[in-house]
């Protein structure tokens, strides 16, 4: 069993990501910045809306700094029906390079850029989308995976 990573699921539960969890399956791994906010929404809705279409060729994993409360109340409010992962502490952002300095009216902060990777069933990045435009991202997804 070759771990991918550990972390913390929305229910509160220590979960350990890895390729026995998947059974050999492809992963869509994607970091968005906060819950409940109106691009990280609609990005989440997109996957719900083609977990379908997604889910057999790849199982999908959203990963944000938000807690665990955050994530459950994120879920229930838009239905969504994958695991999404809180790190609090970017451990995981870090690893895959998507925690980065960031700007906002002259202000700089650190945050997660908004970013997509394909983990192929080794858990090698296949393919990665940096700087994600939400809108059309899902098909791009699905696109690569056809």
């Amino acid at each position: 069993m070759k771990e991918l990573f550990a972390a913390t699921d929305e229910n509160g539960n220590e979960i350990e990501i890895s390729l026995d969890n998947y059974k050999g399956q492809k992963i869509i791994l994607y970091f968005y910045p906060k819950d409940n906010t109106s691009g990280c929404t609609q990005e989440a809705c997109d996957f719900r809306d083609n977990l379908n279409r997604l889910t057999s060729k790849a199982q999908v994993i959203g990963v944000s700094p938000d807690s665990i409360k955050s994530h459950v109340k994120f879920r229930e409010n838009h239905g969504l029906n994958f695991p999404l992962i809180s790190d609090p502490e970017h451990k995981l952002a870090e690893k895959y390079g998507v925690w980065k300095e960031k700007s906002m009216y002259g202000r700089k902060y650190m945050g997660i850029e908004r970013s997509t990777f394909i983990l192929d069933k080794d858990g090698n990045i296949e393919k990665e989308w940096r700087k994600v435009k939400v809108k059309g991202h899902v098909d791009e997804v699905l696109d690569f995976l056809s």
